[in-house]
């Protein structure tokens, strides 16, 4: 068994990146330097998961700040950016929770889409992604989630009938009716547009 307390904090795990090593070790520049490389990426994951971006920046923060009191239980098995991507779709779909509790937060408009592209890729697939988000907005949010975790994040329907706790068939059946909806919001904006 893996001990994850303070004494396992010390000991270097084989095969994690060494940057990723010594933050978990508590190297505050090597922290910090992980957060920045890792911030446009939890950027864009939280902004796939939730509709429009009023929420946006708080939730990316409050799964930077996840990700930080995390690290001790990296255990270095699998990609860390796995790990990652869970952590954040773990705190969003909490935060989305207790929104639902306090309020319902439901904006009509789709907003403009706010995230950092990487370096290498080409203008047209940003836009395109960026039209994605969008039309992302228009579909129900458990259909969203679903697809996001598919089809972003790589997830088997296995995990993430896991993930959310939700029956495997369900979940087959989220993923049909999104992308359904997806083509036929896509295909109403392009016989619009002619």
């Amino acid at each position: 068994m893996t001990s994850t307390g303070p004494e396992a904090i010390g000991r270097a795990r084989p095969g994690v990146d060494p940057r990723v090593q010594a933050a978990i070790q508590g190297g505050r520049e090597a922290t910090e330097s992980l957060l920045l490389e890792l911030l446009p990426r939890v950027r864009n994951l939280v902004r796939y998961l939730v509709r429009g971006d009023g929420d946006v920046e708080d939730i990316s923060q409050e799964s930077l700040i996840a990700l930080i009191r995390g690290l001790p239980s990296y255990r270095g098995e699998g990609v860390f950016h796995s790990w990652v991507d869970r952590v954040v779709a773990r705190t969003t779909f909490a935060w989305l929770k207790r929104a639902r509790g306090t309020e319902a937060r439901r904006g009509e408009d789709a907003l403009e889409l706010v995230s950092v592209p990487s370096e290498d890729a080409p203008p047209d697939e940003y836009v395109h992604r960026r039209r994605m988000v969008m039309l992302l907005d228009r579909v129900p949010d458990e259909q969203r989630h679903a697809m996001v975790l598919h089809h972003v994040l790589g997830m088997s329907v296995p995990e993430v009938s896991d993930e959310l706790g939700i029956p495997f068939e369900t979940i087959r059946s989220r993923l049909r009716l999104g992308r359904a909806a997806l083509r036929a919001l896509a295909t109403g904006e392009e016989g619009g547009a002619r």
